[in-house]
């Protein structure tokens, strides 16, 4: 309330009190508390005023001025250097001016109307077309590396994009372009893509590769050795933007579920089990497991043609459980 009405209460309390009543009774009346009247009858003799002060107080851990002043200064010496008010706070405590959070220098900056450079724009390189080719099984394959450091021994895998099946895999203590070579060739023959003369099988109207194969830029990927290999097996190579995993999150997604199904495989130090654990995880991977992108059938029941089977199986067992239990449901009530 303003200060007249203030004011107009404690003169009538005074006349009250003249009259004969008790301060505590007249407030009561006047529906003040009594403990609020004689506050304000301090504040009057104390400021002479009854006007309220501005709300709120301020804060026991608010920003003192010289640190303001050193926030601004640091801005004005490092700020294109560091460029962010992240960099800019972490420089404060490196160089023992100021110790602040990044919250707070981007606050005193936007307070005083500074403007941070900001990052350097780092625009990524644009992503390569990816090559027409059918949306088939053994059509795109992709292929990368993991390392089991316990055992000392890189472990490559390929995994058919479309089915993702586990198509095989090689451990090895190098990464180099014959491990390339060495991992497709395995892979081609496991899927029955070569002839008897060890070239990829084609049909005489075929045109173009027989299939991609997806990686990231990986030297042993992108070395001249292993491009000549695959243009000799008739495979197109499709690499993703260098510093961007994200585009090859099929492949990146698969370790990442190897290692977190099979913790254990990370412990192993005999590489000779390791072998060993990782052809019998394929195995399960792809003949057990079920996968959530392939519509929750085994990588191995989609790969052989039995995933549609098995996906429209299940739609009309649901619609048919659902019918049972309207009609057993309907029956029990009547």
């Amino acid at each position: 309330m303003s200060a007249g009405i203030k004011l107009e209460l404690l003169g009538l309390i005074d006349g009250a009190v003249a009259d004969g009543w008790a301060h505590a009774r007249a407030c009561r009346v006047l529906d003040l508390p009594d403990s609020r009247a004689h506050h304000w009858r301090g504040r009057l003799r104390e400021t002479g005023s009854l006007e309220d002060g501005r709300p709120g107080g301020g804060a026991v851990h608010g920003l003192l001025a010289w640190e303001e002043q050193a926030i601004l200064e640091l801005i004005e010496t490092w700020g294109w250097v560091d460029r962010s008010h992240r960099k800019l706070a972490h420089r404060g405590s490196y160089t023992g001016s100021v110790f602040v959070s990044p919250s707070t220098v981007l606050r005193v900056a936007l307070k005083n109307k500074v403007t941070l450079p900001g990052e350097r724009f780092r625009p990524r390189s644009p992503k390569p077309p990816f090559p027409e080719i059918s949306w088939e099984k053994n059509r795109i394959w992709i292929w990368d590396a993991t390392h089991f450091t316990r055992a000392k021994r890189v472990a490559y895998a390929i995994v058919d994009v479309v089915t993702r099946y586990w198509i095989g895999y090689l451990v090895s203590t190098e990464q180099t372009h014959t491990q390339a070579q060495l991992l497709f060739a395995s892979a081609l023959e496991d899927q029955g893509l070569l002839g008897p003369d060890g070239l990829p099988l084609r049909g005489e109207d075929e045109e173009g590769p027989i299939l991609v194969a997806w990686s990231d830029n990986g030297s042993e990927m992108t070395a001249i050795d292993t491009r000549q290999f695959m243009a000799l097996m008739a495979i197109a190579q499709h690499h993703g933007r260098p510093g961007t995993p994200t585009d090859q999150a099929h492949v990146e997604s698969f370790f990442s579920h190897l290692k977190g199904d099979w913790p254990h495989l990370v412990e192993i130090r005999d590489p000779a089990a390791l072998d060993t654990e990782l052809a019998r995880i394929r195995t399960e991977y792809n003949t057990v497991r079920l996968h959530a992108s392939i519509g929750y059938v085994t990588p191995g029941d989609e790969h052989h043609g039995r995933g549609p089977g098995i996906r429209r199986a299940r739609a009309a067992g649901m619609r048919r459980a659902q019918a049972e239990r309207i009609k057993q449901n309907r029956a029990s009530k009547q």
